[in-house]
């Protein structure tokens, strides 16, 4: 059996290399190997991690090709939707038939990014792109994330949608009116969401909360001001230790002594979301 070539670990490479370094194609198809696309391997010990499914993808693609919709976001560090098919984007005509990679073709050129040596369209393109690919509610996820993380101002962001003319842009010119800054979690942007169709009015996102005399109380993720009533998305409360607990203990004593009413939804409330909004819409008609 002939060995493995160390310049072989540890990324994809193509059948005429291995054939090159003294491979076969029997030895190909053993199971030192795994098989990625037509003609593109890696060693069995080879991570297959996202990077090295884009620079096997990569190989099989012409020049000049960028990441691009669900699979960008990825890259950036932002998990939605299925890893395979890779998805690229470009304006050169070839043609694709492997179901592991799924090409898009637009029709003028576009502005890219660079990001850990991959060309990458950008945030703003990203976000339009994926109007075709996610609800609207997950679109907030990806939008609440992009600002909050920087990768794109919540102007920016609008500004682009409202003067694209591009697949997906209807969706996401509705949901960029809905996107907002300093967003903690995902989960915040879907307690968000089931507040706007639950009919409720939109409460301020991540806002601090002073007493009377003007001194720090609490930063709020969802806060009616009017009528003072706070809306937490709690969803580690298990894993804090015996310190924390009690900052939390206190804290709300706080907030409770100054007037407030604390709402705090967990992960499991979000099962029955219509159960959360009977619990805000109690507290803001009582505090009504």
């Amino acid at each position: 059996m002939h060995p493995i070539p160390e310049t072989l670990h540890g990324r994809p490479f193509t059948r005429q290399e291995a054939l090159r370094l003294g491979l076969s194609d029997g030895s190909l198809r053993g199971r030192r190997f795994v098989r990625l696309h037509e003609g593109v391997y890696r060693t069995a010990q080879t991570e297959p991690t996202l990077e090295l499914r884009l620079q096997a993808a990569r190989l099989t693609l012409p020049e000049h090709v960028a990441v691009s919709h669900i699979t960008s976001l990825r890259l950036r560090g932002f998990v939605v939707g299925p890893l395979l098919p890779l998805h690229f984007a470009t304006c050169h005509p070839h043609q694709h038939r492997d179901p592991a990679i799924a090409v898009h073709r637009y029709r003028h050129e576009f502005a890219v990014d660079v990001l850990n040596g991959f060309i990458i369209t950008p945030p703003s393109r990203t976000f339009v792109d994926l109007g075709t690919q996610l609800d609207d509610r997950r679109l907030l996820r990806v939008g609440d994330w992009m600002v909050a993380h920087g990768l794109i101002g919540l102007d920016e962001l609008r500004d682009f949608c409202t003067e694209s003319h591009l697949d997906g842009v209807r969706r996401a010119r509705r949901v960029a009116k809905q996107v907002r800054e300093h967003v903690g979690s995902v989960r915040e942007s879907d307690l968000r969401w089931a507040i706007r169709r639950g009919g409720l009015p939109e409460p301020e996102v991540n806002v601090d909360i002073l007493d009377e005399h003007g001194r720090w109380l609490a930063r709020g993720d969802l806060v009616y001001f009017r009528q003072k009533v706070l809306v937490e998305y709690d969803g580690w409360q298990h894993d804090r230790d015996a310190k924390q607990r009690q900052w939390d203990h206190i804290r709300r004593e706080q907030l409770e002594a100054a007037g407030w009413r604390v709402i705090v939804v967990t992960s499991i409330d979000m099962d029955k979301p219509h159960l959360v909004i009977a619990r805000i819409r109690q507290a803001l008609d009582t505090r009504a």
